[in-house]
């Protein structure tokens, strides 16, 4: 079966260029012009990965984003011609997965794509895996079920992105990791000095998980190297 995409653009010829050559590579896309005609499809449908223009009539692409992110996990890469890097950490911030600035080519759009779907279903547990799927670390507790998370018995919603990075530190406990590793680990892409992704994600994992984020207990920063888990 195809993996079905979301495309919200508002620029038809746009959208057409671009649906006509995911379409060529095998994928199942659905247009939307607009945020309300987006919210439509959110509401009804099932994506394996979303492609989000910032800027949309009648619902901004922000607000289609955190509307997103209250019911899914599902991959969000942000097309957009605002490209600048506070726009980039806002989309990232908010639970996009990944940002391509316009104008992209249509090989560099298709790579992000494979890349976001792989990294999203690469953690679905098979029939064949056993069923213990819950990371603990003290009063944290990680499920690879549901993609979620508790903490002190509360529960935690976390982005696809917030997820992976919480995984690699609970199953790597005692090792500390430079944010080139984090972004290859997670990202599973090369690492073009992207500080600021990584430090938008960890910075909003935290604002979820720790009790100050100012002042981090469960990833801790090593001054000069990178990130571990706290103890």
């Amino acid at each position: 079966m195809p993996k079905r995409i979301l495309l919200i653009e508002d620029d038809r010829e746009i959208s057409q260029l671009i649906e006509s050559h995911l379409k060529q590579e095998g994928y199942e896309v659905f247009i939307a012009l607009d945020g309300e005609e987006a919210e439509a499809y959110i509401n009804k449908e099932e994506f394996d990965l979303i492609l989000l223009d910032l800027m949309l009539p009648k619902v901004n692409g922000m607000d289609v984003l955190k509307r997103i992110r209250e019911r899914s996990v599902v991959p969000v890469v942000i097309i957009s011609a605002k490209g600048s890097d506070l726009d980039k950490a806002l989309g990232l911030g908010f639970g996009a997965d990944d940002y391509l600035s316009k104008p992209f080519s249509m090989i560099e759009l298709t790579a992000r794509v494979q890349a976001a779907i792989r990294r999203a279903t690469q953690y679905i547990r098979t029939e064949n895996q056993p069923v213990e799927d819950r990371i603990h670390f003290k009063d944290l507790i990680l499920d690879l079920n549901t993609f979620s998370a508790q903490v002190r018995g509360e529960n935690i919603t976390l982005t696809s992105k917030e997820f992976h990075i919480l995984k690699l530190f609970l199953t790597n406990q005692s090792r500390v990791f430079t944010k080139e590793q984090i972004y290859q680990f997670v990202w599973q892409d090369d690492y073009y000095g992207n500080e600021n992704v990584i430090n938008v994600h960890i910075r909003r994992l935290r604002e979820k998980i720790e009790d100050d984020p100012s002042n981090p207990q469960f990833i801790r920063t090593i001054w000069g190297i990178g990130y571990k888990l706290g103890g």
